[in-house]
């Protein structure tokens, strides 16, 4: 369990419930909860972005936050040097309802990247950029492409199968294992239940016991990362190299890194274990939601679907292009980083015209800045061929995604495997797995689904 869900449309005067979609006023302030805003939060956006560029929001826990969502709104928000995301900046009123770890957890896993300003924010970056270079992922496409197909072979040769289960919970680990260095031993031991401490419940959600559980259980092994890479490190053979030193990822060991900062002084042990605990989770469980999201708007657009499948068949040379634009258009159609996390002012501040309380969180909707039509013309529309394609589904500015060329990689790969590799890709037909009946993650911050059930005519 992750949130506490309820319904999200207040009564009216009559008493009765008044849709959160409809043509009546905005209330104050907006829900942003349920099911019928997880399924599309679309019709919502469009709204709160007709009405202007901030407003009053609500979250379950029932903190109350101020959401940007137009797009140049978003940019000139994501960019105000105003705004600092070390949680320290948040008010009484935030840290009391907000959905964030307890302690002793939050101190010690919650000061990594997304939590830093600068000058402390650009120097953890440059520790980590290296491993995430486009020219190093080009490098690694081969092997990416290896995981991909190996997991594609364990699918069912014909009918169908959940591709979270089958594919898209397990592809973005094994590749993160892979870049970071993490053993093959303790790879094994990762429950992608940790996973879900990116998706905290409030301080009174009955869910909170089972969340500190997953979070004590995610430390343990995050100490056992660290324990394993030093003594790596200080482990060498009779020509003075690290034992198990490997010519092809020597340098490239971004955890070994890490821990080898932190031993100099680089690093304190928290901000270690918070960047590890950033990379282990932060680094596939996005990817992961990100595959569904796509794939469960290609299936919406079987046209779309069936032209993109064609070209990965028919070679390169059909339209070598269209494989990147069509990620490109599904990331900004429907990103699974929904929301940013919380940014904060230090004194009361204008933001828009609208007066923001010091400490008060600001919240940035990257999916209603991608559904811009300002910025985007025939912005709901799926439009494979749209370019330029300056979508914000991995941020902007300073804490713009640093992984964001190995997610476009693992994307690009992953849609353009399942789509070749299983000729006849459509929603499962089964009563109750239909795509109107996918359940979509309660999480604050992300979307995705946790089962997408469909079937096909073969794998290949």
């Amino acid at each position: 369990m992750t949130e506490t869900v309820r319904d999200p449309a207040p009564a009216s005067p009559a008493g009765e419930p008044r849709c959160p979609y409809g043509h009546d006023q905005l209330p104050d302030p907006v829900p942003l909860y349920g099911p019928a805003y997880k399924s599309d939060p679309y019709p919502l956006y469009r709204r709160m972005r007709e009405a202007g560029p901030v407003h009053r929001v609500e979250f379950p826990s029932g903190i109350h936050a101020w959401l940007v969502t137009g797009y140049q709104a978003a940019q000139e928000t994501l960019n105000d040097p105003r705004l600092g995301k070390n949680h320290a900046l948040g008010n009484e009123n935030w840290r009391r309802l907000a959905s964030i770890m307890p302690e002793p957890q939050h101190s010690q896993l919650q000061v990594h990247l997304l939590h830093q300003d600068p000058p402390k924010h650009t120097a953890m970056r440059r520790l980590v950029l290296d491993a995430f270079t486009p020219r190093r992922v080009e490098s690694l496409r081969p092997r990416l492409q290896e995981l991909a197909d190996a997991l594609v072979d364990e699918l069912p040769e014909t009918g169908g199968a959940d591709l979270v289960a089958g594919f898209a919970a397990h592809f973005p680990f094994r590749v993160l294992a892979e870049v970071i260095g993490l053993p093959d031993e303790l790879a094994v031991r990762f429950d992608r239940d940790w996973g879900k401490v990116v998706q905290p419940v409030g301080p009174h959600d009955p869910g909170r016991p089972a969340y500190e559980a997953r979070l004590r259980g995610l430390q343990t092994y995050i100490a056992d990362v660290v324990a394993h890479k030093r003594a790596g490190r200080h482990t060498v053979n009779r020509a003075g190299h690290p034992a198990h030193h490997d010519p092809v990822t020597a340098g490239a060991d971004l955890l070994g890194r890490l821990v080898a900062a932190h031993d100099a002084g680089e690093l304190s042990r928290e901000e270690l274990d918070s960047m590890v605990f950033q990379l282990l989770v932060a680094g596939q469980e996005p990817v992961t939601n990100q595959i569904t999201t796509m794939l469960i708007t290609l299936l919406r657009h079987p046209d779309q679907l069936a032209r993109l499948r064609d070209a990965l068949t028919e070679g390169p040379a059909h339209d070598p292009d269209l494989l990147a634009r069509a990620v490109e258009e599904l990331l900004r159609h429907d990103a699974a980083f929904e929301l940013t996390t919380w940014r904060f002012f230090a004194e009361d501040s204008n933001l828009f015209g609208t007066t923001v309380p010091a400490g008060d969180s600001v919240i940035v909707s990257l999916c209603a800045a991608n559904r811009d039509d300002a910025r985007f013309p025939d912005a709901d529309r799926l439009d494979l061929d749209r370019t330029p394609n300056a979508h914000l589904a991995f941020g902007h500015g300073i804490h713009y995604c640093p992984g964001s060329a190995l997610a476009r990689a693992e994307l690009q790969i992953a849609i353009a495997t399942l789509l070749a590799r299983l000729p006849g890709l459509r929603p499962a037909e089964a009563a109750g797995e239909g795509l109107d009946s996918l359940a979509w993650i309660p999480a604050v911050l992300a979307r995705g689904v946790n089962r997408l059930p469909v079937a096909y005519d073969r794998r290949f």
